[in-house]
């Protein structure tokens, strides 16, 4: 069956005018289309069920955009949720009026501030904000305050933890909300510490959060200028740590390590803490087993090959169990707990119990580096 004779021609005199984008707003039976001049708006007169006719006017669309009235299943296929849509092809995605399409857009690395801005129009939604927010070109561009906006927004009705913290790390990127909503959101982590994570991983060394630095942080820093290399990753990771904003973040992450929601959480968590020390020993090779780790960090302290952690040591011995603390919450990760998820779905208090054996060896290590062992 054709579709009404009405719609072929309105449809047709559309689609051969300079349409950015398309969409099908198949409750209320109308079709969009985004030009330079605005929003233009067909309205449907289906002569046959409402499904089936909107699968008519999409491949109406389709042969004209592809040249094929069958072809978009299979031309679709082509285009992933992994950022693999050629660039070329970006503009005709948009004009499919198939959300699919635009989630292929939004993955794309081709995508530009202007495509982000027409995918927007036809698909605003959370998911697609935090995955054209990856992308440097948007950030920096007009669209980055707005998608940050819209995710400040839709935060009280985010359910998943992750989305949550990814949103919140995004919406950190330098550029895209001042100071004031800043300190909003991370007031709202005290009622709920998973918005904290997010601040970790995008502001380690910015936390809205004063804290005194360590009582040994000054003697350290005088102590430490006689080292004989300036680059010393080692010693400039100690004073890292003991400074005010490094108090900050060891205070945050033991805020969340002592009452993490769920796993996401406690997975979010352990890779910022993980990023944070992450210089300390690179291409050191990952150990699964909390007391494997500790047990290679003791070896690595002792380990005269090691120049760096030699150097300091030299200066300052005592801060041998400082310098143990920082290469064990190096070498953590999402490994160090997939044999407990493995094994259980278990959330909140259940979930802490089982933790212990990971959380407990990781709260001794940040209270040696926040002086607060007992």
């Amino acid at each position: 069956m054709d579709l009404a004779n009405e719609d072929s021609l309105r449809l047709n005199v559309l689609l051969h005018q300079d349409v950015h984008a398309i969409r099908i707003d198949d409750s209320k039976m109308v079709v969009h289309a985004l030009s330079p001049q605005g929003e233009v708006s067909v309205a449907l007169n289906p002569n046959c069920r409402d499904e089936q006719y909107v699968k008519k006017v999409k491949e109406m669309i389709s042969s004209h955009i592809l040249g094929s009235p069958g072809g978009y299943p299979i031309f679709l296929r082509r285009w992933t949720r992994m950022g693999q849509a050629r660039d070329g092809s970006l503009e005709r995605l948009l004009k499919l009026g198939e959300p699919e399409a635009v989630v292929a857009v939004v993955n794309a690395e081709g995508l530009t501030d202007e495509l982000a801005r027409r995918a927007w129009w036809v698909m605003p939604d959370a998911a697609n904000a935090r995955c054209m927010l990856a992308r440097e070109k948007v950030v920096k561009g007009k669209m980055g305050k707005v998608l940050a906006e819209f995710l400040l927004e839709f935060l009280p009705f985010e359910e998943d933890p992750r989305d949550l913290i990814e949103s919140v790390r995004l919406v950190l990127q330098p550029g895209l909300i001042d100071e004031t909503e800043k300190n909003r959101l991370w007031a709202r982590g005290q009622r709920k510490n998973v918005f904290y994570v997010g601040f970790l991983k995008t502001l380690p060394d910015d936390l809205p959060l004063q804290l005194p630095p360590h009582p040994q942080y000054e003697y350290y820093r005088q102590k430490l200028a006689a080292l004989p290399a300036p680059g010393n990753v080692v010693g400039g990771q100690l004073l890292r740590i003991l400074s005010p904003a490094g108090q900050a973040f060891v205070e945050t992450v033991m805020t969340v390590m002592k009452k993490p929601a769920n796993q996401d959480v406690v997975i979010a968590l352990l890779q910022a803490i993980e990023s944070y020390f992450s210089g300390m020993l690179p291409g050191a090779a990952g150990l699964q087993e909390m007391h494997d780790i500790i047990e290679y960090a003791n070896r690595c302290c002792a380990e005269e090959s090691l120049e760096e952690f030699q150097q300091v040591l030299k200066i300052v011995p005592q801060a041998k169990p400082m310098l143990t603390a920082m290469l064990i919450l190096s070498r953590v990760g999402e490994h160090v707990v997939n044999s407990i998820f493995s094994r259980t779905d278990a959330v909140g208090t259940v979930m802490r119990r089982k933790l212990e054996p990971v959380s407990q060896p990781l709260m001794e290590q940040l209270a040696i580096l926040g002086g607060k062992q007992k």
